[in-house]
């Protein structure tokens, strides 16, 4: 079983920036892939960001490239979402997952990830 708590999320004006963290326990983080989804009222949930077991690989969505940038801290069990130059489509409940089948390598796939976190909120004021 793996356990995740997402924190960070809140309230920002257009522009300005927020980091996301994960916090995972209940199995060696440093085996499992990570990702970051998102979604927003009345829209279907979409990937966001993705890392692979030792944080060498990363994936982003293109409507993120260059503004958000997703890395992990394999000491301390915690995946982070940088997220610069927000706008108010970036609204949404965020929420982090875990893939515990995954090689070292980035998974895109929602289907794939085994656990999920409650998610948290990012507002963008416009």
């Amino acid at each position: 079983q793996v356990q995740l708590v997402e924190s960070g999320g809140g309230l920002v004006q257009a522009g300005g920036s927020l980091t996301l963290s994960c916090a995972a326990s209940g199995r060696t983080f440093s085996s499992y892939a990570m990702g970051w989804f998102r979604q927003a009222p009345g829209k279907e949930r979409e990937f966001v960001a993705a890392i692979s077991r030792s944080g060498a690989n990363t994936e982003y969505a293109e409507f993120v490239k260059g503004r958000f940038a997703i890395s992990r801290d394999n000491a301390k069990n915690i995946v982070y979402l940088r997220m610069n130059s927000l706008t108010a489509e970036d609204s949404a409940v965020y929420r982090c997952a875990a893939d515990v089948r995954a090689w070292n390598t980035v998974v895109r796939a929602a289907a794939e990830y085994d656990y999920w976190g409650q998610g948290t909120q990012v507002t963008v004021s416009s």
